[in-house]
């Protein structure tokens, strides 16, 4: 048996950054900010620490309370925000989630910092959310480790077996992806379809380096 996790934005899909556009959202509607300071990164880390380094830029305070009522809000601008941005399922994601499907020995999952209804959201608006039965996600964790290893936890559930990391392939396009995979000894495929390029990704020495998931060949090798 063997499984595929794979990260959301820049890998699966481009949203044109709808995902920060309903965070600054919320940040207006809820918390009535009338200027968003956009010097907090985006890429490859959970939602949760962006929450927590935006309410830190703005001056408010990171309570449970507060999280909510920005979670709340966040999930209320995002399908607009959604609609409204120029977005697409990325090269090769649609073949290769088709063929994984068709393998019976291949489980798929998802290893994002996207909040679990944020993740079902945007999937939902590419049509490609009836490929993942389980995964981790940006909820609580601060750390992409953590997340990787409620990823795997799930993982263990949704097949009730205690599948080695080693037949665990993680599928991202940061350098942060890379690093979570490791952190639970699972193989990656890097793919350069985000903000990061082949070189700055090859620093991070993953096991399969392609520019765009057309490029599939290895992984579905390796499994099979």
């Amino acid at each position: 048996m063997f499984a595929c996790l794979f990260d959301i934005d820049g890998t699966l899909l481009s949203s044109g950054g709808a995902g920060k556009h309903a965070m600054y959202a919320a940040l207006a509607s809820e918390f009535g900010l009338g200027e968003i300071d956009d010097g907090v990164p985006f890429a490859g880390r959970t939602d949760r620490a962006i929450g927590h380094d935006l309410f830190l830029r703005h001056n408010i305070d990171d309570t449970a309370i507060n999280w909510q009522r920005f979670v709340r809000a966040y999930l209320g601008h995002l399908p607009d925000s959604l609609s409204s941005r120029p977005g697409r399922v990325l090269p090769g994601v649609a073949d290769l989630l088709e063929r994984l499907r068709s393998l019976s020995h291949v489980a798929i999952g998802l290893l994002t910092g996207n909040i679990r209804d944020g993740a079902q959201g945007k999937l939902q608006h590419y049509g490609i959310s009836d490929y993942f039965a389980f995964g981790g996600f940006g909820d609580c964790h601060f750390d992409r480790n953590a997340v990787a290893h409620e990823a795997l936890s799930q993982l263990r559930a949704h097949m009730q077996t205690e599948l080695s990391a080693e037949n665990v392939w993680v599928i991202g396009d940061t350098p942060l992806d890379v690093r979570c995979a490791r952190s639970i000894g699972a193989h990656v495929l890097a793919v350069s379809t985000g903000l990061h390029t082949p070189e700055e990704l090859a620093v991070e020495s993953p096991d399969i380096l392609v520019t765009e998931l057309t490029q599939s060949e290895a992984l579905l090798d390796a499994i099979t």
